[in-house]
């Protein structure tokens, strides 16, 4: 191992390396690309740190200065790559080496500006990487080594086009190494095309996953999921727990529930910015929260060191999510918890889940409130502030203390302060019991049989409006309506018996002929599904012959493309394929194009056309050998001076107006509307109505016969 990385190592506290960690750091290993596959928690992040580094720093113990990054660490969420560069930097800093992260919701000039400056890791999401990539921010020429953590979860994401993409543009001669939790076929397929003869290490078999967690499945009703998870919470008293759900809606509603019951809870999910998860994170390890309510983004990769219990608030939707939301506990040798929170409708969803991930689970209750209290006062008793002496400054308060109070006073007081500081616990309903919902009774009935059944196609819906229109009854008359094969049987209230036998006569028939016949007792109608009677026998099987032998295809995915065969020219003995005419014209044709125009009928409104009126007779010029013809009036214009019409006539001598006979003497006499002189001007208007602008000269007053 290189001297420097082995020093960092011992500077953080490292004595022995972990199962995976020893495994890629074999010298026979080094320049080979890797699929690795580990349990989480045991240290990925630090093996491929310690697998990249002969291929990074060769020879030396340091780094040269930052130019082009020389190795690419992609990982699939913000918190995982901010993460990793964390890991990376304690590990590379005794060598001298720069770590830049890009990732998605951070400032992409910021990123830009210390690309530009030189970096020899980059820790990047695979998004923001390739819009690094398109825009010519990183120059990937030097590259040397390409690792892709949690690849899986990656390519679940929806991420598949950017790896390829990013693997494309990086050169051949790099080495890749995939790491994960879990290989499915989809990883081994990108390993294969992207991969160099990758040497595959799986340190932990499936049967030793989490063998530090233990887990458990807590049955509830259905209405207490709040209430129980606060019992879980109180019960185990964790320094750091993480609450999982399946939606952000889920999320936002526990976290304010929690906040309001006392909890120091932050929220982690999707809809929130980049600095609020890394604040929300960072308060979980500085102890100023202890629960995180959290939906998967949470579930990979997140190292805590204090996370001592992870609840599954809803049940995970697979296996792999299930096994990678309870390894946030449990890692690096330390012990944790994992509680499922299982209603009863939910039970065999979970049976599923632990079998599938391979996984053993106690089966039980969730803690009630008195076995929340019972584990307060353990925890009480064994506190170590018993054995510890009282400070000095204290002394005289804690012997004025006993003088003034008795030893009953002093422990209740105590007893009663200890349970003050956290949220009391929740009386949790009976996982096994149903809801005590009191049914009606129906009161006094009598039965009857109706003549027809579910061969008929009857069906209580289909009965109830037949019953209650032919029998003058409502739908409260009508109680429980047993429908058999051929027949069947109707409860009515006895007050409504005999109103509705006379509403039906004496035939008791109502419609589609069925007949209704009054019973002495309630039938005995057998419980559970119908017999279906005996399985028809199915004719003999014809004869199909020999099965024919599988054909086997020559196709082999690896095997290199067959070389393109020229196209014969017609020199060679070939006769060239003539090619296509191109067409008159580009645009599409019209529909009646190829229709021949004399074919088309005449239109049917056209008529024989009437001969022409012949023509005007010249007018004479206006010349000297004629007399000049006198200017033609216009056609507007009337005869006769328009003043010898009386005031109030009408035009071509209509009838006059008549004067209001109720206007004053003094009445101004007002002209024609036609006169143009003295219309109206509205207020703050500078012109006539119909005039110039302002600006235009509209100011000045027209003047007359112009």
């Amino acid at each position: 191992m290189i001297q420097t990385i082995a020093d960092a190592l011992e500077a953080q506290g490292y004595e022995t390396l972990t199962a995976v960690q020893q495994a890629v750091t074999d010298e026979a290993l080094n320049g080979k690309d890797l699929l690795v596959s580990a349990q989480t928690g045991s240290g990925k992040t630090v093996a491929f740190g310690l697998a990249i580094a002969p291929t990074l720093l060769q020879d030396e113990l340091r780094f040269g200065p930052a130019s082009s990054p020389l190795a690419l660490v992609i990982a699939p969420t913000r918190e995982l790559a901010m993460q990793v560069a964390r890991e990376l930097s304690w590990l590379y800093a005794k060598a001298g080496a720069i770590v830049t992260t890009c990732v998605g919701g951070m400032d992409q000039r910021t990123e830009r500006r210390a690309l530009d400056r030189g970096a020899h890791i980059v820790v990047a999401t695979p998004g923001r990487l390739c819009d690094h990539i398109k825009r010519n921010n990183i120059d990937l020429s030097e590259l040397r080594a390409v690792i892709l953590d949690e690849a899986d979860e990656m390519l679940d994401m929806g991420f598949r086009e950017e790896l390829e993409f990013i693997l494309s543009e990086a050169p051949e001669d790099r080495r890749t190494l995939l790491f994960s939790a879990t290989v499915p076929a989809p990883i081994a397929k990108l390993a294969k095309s992207y991969q160099k003869d990758a040497q595959r290490i799986a340190t932990v078999g499936e049967a030793k996953q989490h063998a530090d967690i233990e887990y458990r499945a807590l049955q509830i009703h259905p209405r207490d999921t709040e209430n129980a998870i606060i019992n879980v919470l109180r019960f185990y008293e964790a320094k750091n727990a993480i609450v999982f759900c399946n939606t952000r809606a889920a999320v936002a509603r526990l976290t304010t529930k929690f906040t309001n019951r006392g909890f120091s809870v932050v929220a982690l999910s999707g809809e929130l910015s980049q600095s609020e998860r890394t604040n929300a994170l960072q308060a979980l390890r500085d102890g100023r929260a202890r629960v995180c309510i959290a939906t998967d983004v949470a579930a990979r990769g997140i190292d805590l060191p204090n996370l001592e219990l992870v609840i599954h608030a809803d049940l995970p939707s697979n296996a792999d999510t299930l096994l990678h939301r309870s390894g946030r506990t449990g890692r690096a040798g330390r012990k944790g918890v994992s509680a499922l929170i299982v209603p009863a409708k939910m039970k065999t969803k979970a049976s599923r889940l632990l079998g599938w991930a391979k996984l053993s689970a106690t089966w039980g209750a969730a803690p009630s409130a008195a076995e929340v209290m019972a584990a307060d006062e353990e925890r009480l008793l064994s506190d170590e502030a018993w054995s510890t002496p009282a400070p000095d400054d204290a002394a005289g308060f804690v012997t004025s203390l006993t003088e003034k109070f008795s030893a009953e006073q002093l422990a209740t007081a105590f007893v009663n302060l200890y349970r003050a500081r956290a949220s009391a616990p929740e009386d949790l309903t009976d996982p096994g019991t149903k809801d005590d919902r009191p049914r009606p009774s129906f009161g006094p009935s009598v039965w009857f049989s109706v003549s027809t059944g579910r061969a008929d196609g009857a069906e209580p819906r289909t009965l109830l409006p037949m019953l209650c229109n032919k029998g003058d009854l409502t739908k409260d008359d009508v109680g429980a309506i047993r429908v058999q094969q051929d027949h069947s049987f109707v409860e009515i209230l006895a007050s409504s018996a005999d109103k509705f036998m006379n509403a039906l006569g004496p035939d008791r028939v109502v419609e589609a002929g069925a007949i209704v016949t009054k019973l002495d007792k309630a039938p005995d109608l057998p419980r559970g599904r119908p017999d279906r009677g005996p399985r028809p026998d199915r004719g003999p099987r014809p004869d199909r012959g020999p099965k024919p032998a599988h054909r086997k295809s020559n196709f082999d995915p690896d095997a290199a493309p067959a070389p393109r065969k020229p196209r014969p020219a017609a020199a060679d003995g070939y006769a060239s394929e003539p090619r296509a005419e191109k067409p008159k014209f580009d645009k599409p044709k019209h529909k009646h194009a190829d229709k021949p125009k004399g074919e088309r009928p005449p239109k049917s409104h056209k008529t024989e056309r009437s001969p022409m009126k012949p023509g005007a007779a010249p007018k004479p010029k206006s010349n000297g050998d004629a007399p000049a013809k006198p200017k033609a009036k216009a056609v507007w214009k009337k005869d006769g001076p328009k003043a010898d019409a009386p005031r109030g006539a009408k035009p071509k001598g209509g009838k006059p107006f008549k004067a209001r006979e109720d206007a004053p003497a003094g009445a101004k006499s007002y002209k024609r509307a036609s006169d143009p002189s003295k219309r109206f001007t509205p207020p703050n208007k500078m012109g006539k109505p119909g005039g110039k602008p302002k600006n235009k000269g509209g100011a000045t007053t027209p003047r007359r016969g112009k």
